[in-house]
């Protein structure tokens, strides 16, 4: 799930498409709703995996609800115009946000002056998917483990670099993690995008990788690479002989994860049918499998689990940027 977190914050564009429209009557509730299209607000450019995964939720749910699902792509602010669109718009449940961890948990931690308050201003619906980063090295590092890479950076303290996709982004803040929680000193390299970060890394400019697994996996099966370590919690089955981080620092875990949140004050009733079809859209087997095929585990939530998701994770990373320094401005 690639640049999920990455927090760019040039350009401005939107695009629209309608998706899984339906007769009215099926959909609607006892109050009528929906009873028009329904837009789902996508912070990210057409044709990028969260801008994917959007799309193949809003298929089945259009189905579901009756109604037209309209998936608009609004770029810019690191997410933060289609943030905004949501928490301006009327709490009429017409309006959802697709979001990634950069909009809700590490922009306001990270910027100032965001058009929206993210605890304030959102209701959570649903989780929807999830996934993990990678770490790897280029082959010529003589580390076959990830015990060896943290003993190897322990004997060059400040010597070793990682390359990630920018500042701020979900795999530069894993790499403070693992410095925190493994003791050692490696220094973070920002590239603008992943593309030329994992370029430097298999021509032995840059050490170690950290990176989403749509990038760390095809490099690691070329061998261009060697892949030492997955986030997640458990292991993926793109790499299955590849341990996770938490088995050689417990307690270590980095999950990327999308979301549907609606606007504050949207009606209890209308996050509850929301949530309820988007849990029986992520259960679609064609949905299970397109997305396992790439690394990405379909999952669903009650408002309630994503709620919490919301608030542990910014505890968590609101302690490792203080930690580590890092601002946007």
């Amino acid at each position: 799930m690639r640049r999920r977190t990455a927090l760019g914050l040039l350009g401005a564009a939107a695009g629209s498409v309608t998706v899984g429209a339906g007769a009215q009557a099926p959909g609607a509730g006892a109050d009528g709703w929906p009873n028009r299209p329904i837009r789902l607000m996508i912070p990210f450019a057409p044709g990028g995996s969260t801008d994917r995964i959007g799309r193949m939720l809003a298929e089945p749910l259009g189905r579901a609800l009756g109604q037209p699902v309209v998936v608009e792509n609004r770029t810019g602010g690191g997410g933060t115009l289609a943030a905004a669109t949501v928490a301006n718009a009327p709490a009429d449940g017409y309006t959802f946000f697709y979001g990634a961890p950069g909009q809700l948990i590490i922009n306001p931690i990270l910027m100032r002056d965001l058009p929206y308050d993210a605890e304030r201003d959102f209701a959570p619906v649903s989780l929807v998917v999830r996934s993990a980063y990678g770490i790897a090295v280029n082959p010529r590092v003589p580390a076959q483990t990830l015990a060896e890479l943290i003993a190897l950076a322990k004997a060059r303290p400040g010597r070793m670099g990682f390359a990630t996709a920018g500042i701020g982004s979900g795999p530069h803040l894993s790499g403070e993690l693992l410095k925190f929680m493994a003791g050692i000193d490696i220094t973070h390299i920002p590239y603008r995008g992943s593309g030329p970060a994992i370029q430097d890394v298999v021509a032995g400019q840059v050490p170690i990788s950290i990176d989403s697994l749509d990038i760390i996996v095809p490099q690691a099966r070329q061998g261009t690479i060697r892949a030492l370590g997955v986030t997640s919690p458990e292991r993926v089955g793109l790499l299955p002989d590849v341990p996770t981080v938490g088995e050689t620092l417990p307690g270590y875990e980095v999950t990327v994860f999308n979301y549907v949140v609606a606007r504050a004050g949207t009606p209890r009733p209308i996050i509850e049918r929301m949530s309820r079809e988007i849990a029986a859209a992520v259960r679609q087997p064609d949905f299970v499998a397109r997305n396992a095929a790439v690394g990405v585990t379909a999952v669903g939530s009650t408002p309630e689990e994503l709620g919490r998701r919301l608030s542990d994770e910014r505890a968590k990373w609101r302690e490792v940027t203080a930690r580590a320094g890092i601002r946007l401005e």
